[in-house]
Order: structure tokens, then C-alpha cells, then sequence
């Protein structure tokens, strides 16, 4: 079985070099360049399973280096995980935004970034379907009948509450940033809801439980639903 192929692109030795490592004990081939337009040629070139990308390299930022990937026809598919300092967090967002898959900040543990490659790699294989029903835990959602029922207890939500829960249940795994959330919403004629996202995430979440935690806040960028939790 041929092993998938990464590319990652990233200017600190120390890093590339333990990232290494742990991509060759997780079963995966890994390249490694050291500057966006270097990396970004080695993209058009070898057509990677996925790319890894640090947002601070030298001659082509990876912003510039996402934006170009997920702008190219022939490119736009392949996944992408950032790399980033806390700092960089304005530069995070535009990134998911842009189209990244991912993102995971430094200082970071080696297993959990590959823990990330697993899920994002698994995303991409999984055909895109129509779900009408989504277990998640004890939860079921009928996406049709707007219903979300606790084991046979019905949950009453609102449509932006229940708008909002169905698109983070369908990129389980993914950051979504608060604007993509707003975005999809107001792309669907049955939700209108206002810019404060956080605000129908915290009734949500009341709404689920005291001892629901999968939907996880990603502070400065946005929410996930993470079930590994």
C-alpha cells in the first residue's frame, strides 16, 4: 500500500525535523521545503496527499501560499493544515477562510498535529451525502423535520441554533470560523440570524447540557465539533 504523500513547508529546522520523525512512525511521506515559493512549486509539481504550511516563511507567506493553492483549479483539493504562532491568529482566520482545512499552534505536540492529518485525510475520502439523520453521542438529529431528540427526550432549538449545530456536525473535525458559520447560515433561506454567533453557540450548548463539550472553542478563530473529546 503506497503511503500518502505531505508536503511540509516550514523554515525551522528543529520543527521540520521532529515533524518528521513523527510523519515517518506514522506510516506517511513526508517532504520537506524551507520557503513559500519553493514550497508552493513543489505543490504544482508532486501534488501532495496534503500540505502542512507555517504562516511565517521566507519570500512567499503561507497566506500568500494557501490563497494560491485553494485558488488553482487543479490544486483547490488538496488539504491544508497551518502552522502558527498564537500571534498569528488575524492570519489564522483569513487562512480557514481562504480554505484551509486546519490549523495547529505552536508550540505543539507532534501526535496530536498527525492526530489532525489522520482526521483531515479521512474528511477527504468521505463522500459528500445529503444526511436526513445524525447520531452524535445520545443525540439524534432529523435534518428534515428540524427535530433533535436526547435518547427520547425532544430538544426544542431555534432554526439558527439548529442551523448552526447541523454545519459544525457536517465538518466534524474542522474549524469553522464565526464568519463561515454566518456565511452558511445566510446562504440557507431558512436562517436569518444576527452577527453574534457566540451568542446562539452559549444557548446551544445550555440547551445540550452541562456535560456536552464536543463543541469546542477555538479562541480568536472560531468552533469546532470535536467528538474525540
Amino acid at each position: 500500500m503506497q503511503k500518502p504523500k505531505i508536503l511540509l513547508i516550514e523554515d525551522e529546522e528543529d520543527i521540520a525535523a521532529l515533524i518528521k520523525l513523527q510523519a515517518d512512525m506514522s506510516g506517511y511521506k513526508l517532504h520537506v521545503e524551507v520557503d513559500g515559493l519553493n514550497g508552493l512549486r513543489a505543490v504544482e509539481r508532486d501534488k501532495p496527499d496534503l500540505v502542512i504550511l507555517d504562516l511565517m516563511l521566507p519570500g512567499l507567506s503561507g497566506l500568500d501560499v494557501c490563497r494560491k493553492i485553494k485558488s488553482n483549479p487543479d490544486l483547490k483539493n488538496i488539504p491544508v493544515i497551518i502552522l502558527s504562532a498564537k500571534s498569528e491568529e488575524v492570519d489564522v482566520v483569513l487562512g480557514l477562510e481562504l480554505g484551509a482545512d486546519d490549523y495547529v499552534s505552536k508550540p505543539f505536540s507532534t501526535k496530536v498535529l498527525f492526530s489532525r492529518v489522520r482526521a483531515v485525510l479521512r474528511r477527504g475520502k468521505e463522500p459528500e451525502k445529503a444526511l436526513k439523520t445524525i447520531v452524535f453521542g445520545s443525540f439524534t438529529m432529523e435534518v428534515e423535520s428540524y427535530q433533535l431528540r436526547k435518547k427520547d427526550k425532544q430538544i426544542s432549538l431555534t432554526l439558527s441554533e439548529f442551523g448552526i449545530l447541523r454545519r459544525l456536525l457536517s465538518n466534524r473535525g474542522k474549524v469553522l470560523t464565526r464568519n463561515q458559520l454566518l456565511d452558511d447560515l445566510q446562504n440557507d433561506d431558512a436562517f436569518i440570524v444576527d452577527r453574534n454567533i457566540d451568542v446562539h453557540i452559549a444557548a446551544l450548548r445550555k440547551k445540550l447540557g452541562p456535560n456536552f463539550t464536543m463543541i469546542e472553542t477555538v479562541r480568536g478563530v472560531g468552533y469546532r465539533f470535536n467528538e474525540e473529546d
